[in-house]
């Protein structure tokens, strides 16, 4: 080692994974209060369950990996057993469900929790997130799927997404398993594990809207090669078996009512397509008497998520339109997913428990948002701002402070040195609106300055001379310290804040 040197770890973030500062984390925040006030409206009651739980418990439900070890981040105790930090709050919600004889049926719980994924991140996609779920357990009534897309409309119109700038997309694992019966596909093992065949297929049809018809019946036949060069390999169906999926992934989606008699045609031969059939009709019963039109809400067939995983209807929510300051259009996939899951439950009790519920990506809806200028992220919680012009009265600036903050403002008292140009470019940097002056002479007359920051900010480029600007102030108004509250709420209340 040369003598004199000094070594220093280098900070750095694992890929995935995000330290979130106050912009971020007060958008989020503003996120969960607007979806929680809509969960409680409709009478979910709050959860918690720690965030490591033994693998066993969490069973093997994330899609594409092939053991309960992949995608998750697990070590092992004391005891050799093998732990692993929860990868989403369903799982955890079965155990609890099953290790809690009291609980009383329907059980409607929220939960928002941390989870984690050992995946390869992305835009919007990240290793560590939160999920903000509402589920109903004890319940096979449709009643609870169409209150599920009641919610997820409710909850996307709450964060600002207006109707017809989303969607609500529903399928029903039944009516897959359906079309597989009647396109000649074995759907499932011994075992009950969807075979290649069935897998590929529905792999292959998830891929539509990227790929397009074409790019899928390759997939059902020999396999894709894509631009890079990679090939995959196909399902190897038939070319009716395909002309029979091809005829499927052509039914309509414009009308609720009509998808349903058009997806019949096809399943009519397989009573478990039947099943499904049925249900998404009383769901659709239920969104008709709640004027949850197609606008909002359609039936569509290539939704095919969790094979493992889903036993009936099942929904996936997109943006329909998101586009960034450059007007062009951006991606973000699935931001509020679910479906039925009645065998969940069963791991433990041996019994099946019917279950349905759906999970808010808020981060990946937060980027959406924040993306696309829908959501107003401010850097601070302070209101006000209180400079200390004069050492001297540092004492009268703390009970300034204090009389602001009983009268339900947050305000922030300066700490830091500097002369008030200094004080007013702090203030504006975190993005607080209203700065109180406070002098001796202001003192003595009972009178305070207050400073309109925002204001101040809008007008500053049409003021060209200096000069001018520092003897007139436009943005800043001398009251009486009786009056200030009121005045400052009034300038508050001007920008919703």
């Amino acid at each position: 080692m040369t003598q004199g040197r000094k070594y220093k770890i280098q900070p750095r973030l694992i890929k995935g994974f995000r330290d979130i500062f106050a912009d971020t984390y007060l958008a989020r925040q503003w996120m969960i209060e607007q979806v929680r006030s809509v969960y409680e409206k409709y009478g979910f009651v709050p959860l918690e369950t720690p965030a490591l739980e033994y693998v066993d418990n969490l069973g093997k439900h994330i899609q594409e990996t092939d053991s309960a070890e992949e995608g998750i981040f697990s070590f092992r105790d004391d005891d050799d057993k093998l732990i692993a930090l929860r990868y989403d709050l369903t799982a955890p919600l079965s155990r609890v469900f099953a290790q809690y004889n009291e609980l009383t049926r329907p059980f409607r719980r929220y939960q928002l929790g941390t989870v984690w994924r050992d995946e390869k991140p992305g835009l919007g996609r990240f290793r560590e997130f939160y999920q903000f779920d509402i589920d109903i357990v004890g319940s096979n009534k449709m009643s609870a799927e169409a209150e599920i897309c009641s919610v997820i409309c409710e909850c996307m119109e709450k964060l600002n997404i207006k109707r017809g700038e989303y969607l609500v997309r529903v399928n029903n694992r039944k009516i897959v398993n359906g079309i597989m019966e009647s396109c000649g596909i074995e759907h499932s093992d011994k075992e009950g594990n969807p075979t290649f065949k069935c897998l590929t297929t529905l792999r292959a049809i998830d891929k539509l809207d990227r790929l397009g018809m074409s790019g899928v019946i390759d997939l059902l036949g020999k396999g894709r090669k894509d631009e890079t060069g990679d090939f995959t390999k196909g399902a190897e169906l038939s070319a009716s078996q395909i002309d029979c999926v091809q005829k499927y992934l052509s039914v309509s989606t414009k009308k609720r009512a009509k998808t349903c008699d058009e997806l019949l045609e096809i399943v009519k031969d397989s009573e478990v397509g039947q099943e499904g059939i049925t249900e998404l009709r009383q769901i659709n019963e239920i969104l008709c008497s709640l004027e949850i039109d197609e606008q909002r809400v359609i039936f569509d067939p290539t939704i095919v998520r969790g094979l493992n995983y889903y036993t009936g209807p099942v929904f996936e929510t997109v943006l329909t339109s998101c586009k960034n300051e450059k007007g062009e259009e951006v991606g973000f996939g699935s931001v509020f997913s679910g479906g039925r899951y009645d065998g969940l439950i069963e791991r433990f009790t041996g019994q099946k428990v019917p279950a349905t519920g759906a999970s808010i990506g808020l981060d990946r809806l937060l980027e959406a948002l924040k993306v696309s200028g829908r959501i107003k992220q401010r850097k601070a919680t302070a209101q006000v701002f209180v400079t200390t012009m004069d050492k001297s009265l540092t004492a009268e600036y703390h009970k300034l402070a204090r009389s602001l903050r009983e009268a339900g403002l947050n305000t922030e008292l300066f700490m830091g040195n500097g002369k008030l140009n200094k004080q007013l470019k702090y203030a504006d940097r975190w993005d607080i609106p209203v700065a109180i002056l406070l002098g001796s002479n202001e003192l003595q007359e009972n009178t305070v300055s207050i400073k309109d920051l925002y204001h101040g900010r809008e007008i500053a480029s049409e003021i060209a001379d200096r000069e001018v600007w520092r003897k007139e102030q436009p943005a800043q108004i001398t009251v009486s310290r009786d009056n200030l509250v009121e005045e400052i709420k009034g300038i508050l209340q001007k920008y919703g804040l």
